[in-house]
């Protein structure tokens, strides 16, 4: 059977770092994809890529004895991760082509996952989707990330937004209006999450949580009282972040567009400051792209080091940079092809 598997990348306008504390984030699947056509019914699973010049092959029989993390080529770890967590009966071979770009924060590991786990046969919710894919992210990177990013893939809504409270996975759409742009700016930094602070900061929040309870439901006063400075601020940021999204999405609903940039560039300035994630070529970008005509407001998008800025614009803005200007689009999905 011949299959066609595809998953968009996403961009989250709001709430970065919160997830993997069970918090609120504002993520909206794009208009740029990864896509798999995939012939199922051999005992083996193996993929050609047009970003990538060497294949991945995995023999179905052999996914016990495989450490995901140690697979070559390195992208074909995140199949042999879905494959581990999966455990499908039948492979197949299939090509890969995608829109999404590698290292830029806008998800190609996630809609990677998705697609490939449609492709092999998952059937399911979203929900269950987006967990199976997260710990393939898991066993594939040994990076800890929360849920997002899958998430989005699978119960993304065309047209929309999504307010997504990452401790009860509840989705809620949010109609992105006609006359906005988003516009999605790369820094020219390009990153990789292994090898980045990541799990730095992950077990900093852990380690605030320890100190005040969860950081869902502490306040800042809760924060201000933890002595360690570097604890404090993740704290902080997190707590203010979570709130940041309620206001956003409420700013999004009443088209009031300018109370909704004015959040975006609070939450760059809590994650240059408080969370540090941020480089002086994005904080450099952010300032210049909040200074032009039309635009509402820009910051970092994704777990930072390096990668993207978003931007929410009037519609037709130009900023005179090389902008992608993006839609929200539908979720993953997977269809029957001709044989």
């Amino acid at each position: 059977m011949k299959v066609l598997a595809s998953a968009p990348g996403r961009v989250n306008l709001i709430g970065d770092h919160t997830d993997y504390t069970g918090g609120l984030v504002f993520p909206m699947a794009i208009d740029r994809s990864v896509r798999i056509e995939f012939d199922r019914g051999v005992p083996w699973v193996e993929l050609l890529s047009d970003v990538e010049p060497d294949a991945a092959f995995l023999p179905l029989e052999a996914i016990d004895e495989v450490e995901p993390r140690l697979v070559r080529p390195a992208w074909a770890r995140y199949v042999a991760g879905v494959m581990w967590v999966l455990r499908p009966e039948h492979g197949g071979t299939g090509f890969i082509t995608s829109t999404v770009p590698v290292g830029a924060g806008l998800s190609s590991s996630a809609a990677l996952e998705v697609a490939v786990a449609l492709a092999l046969g998952f059937e399911g919710e979203p929900v269950e989707l987006a967990r199976a894919c997260q710990q393939a992210e898991h066993v594939a990177s040994g990076v800890p990330c929360g849920i997002m990013d899958q998430l989005t893939a699978a119960a993304a809504v065309d047209g929309c937004a999504l307010r997504i409270d990452c401790r009860s996975l509840t989705v809620e759409p949010v109609p992105l209006a006609a006359d906005l742009d988003v516009l999605v700016v790369h820094s020219g930094q390009t990153r990789s999450l292994t090898a980045s602070p990541y799990g730095v900061r992950r077990a900093q929040c852990e380690d605030a949580e320890v100190l005040i309870g969860p950081l869902r439901d502490a306040t800042v006063a809760d924060a201000e009282g933890i002595e360690h400075d570097d604890l404090r601020r993740r704290a902080r940021h997190v707590i203010t972040e979570n709130q940041r999204v309620d206001d956003f999405a409420s700013a999004l609903r009443q088209g009031d567009t300018t109370a909704a940039g004015a959040l975006m560039v609070e939450s760059h300035t809590s994650l240059r400051d408080d969370f540090q994630v941020s480089t002086r070529r994005i904080d450099e970008l952010v300032d210049h792209l909040c200074g032009l005509p039309g635009v509402y407001g820009a910051r970092l998008t994704g777990a930072g080091f390096g990668g993207c800025v978003v931007v929410l614009a009037a519609a037709g803005t130009d900023t005179g940079l090389d902008a992608w200007r993006v839609r929200p689009a539908g979720p993953a999905t997977v269809e029957n092809l001709p044989t």
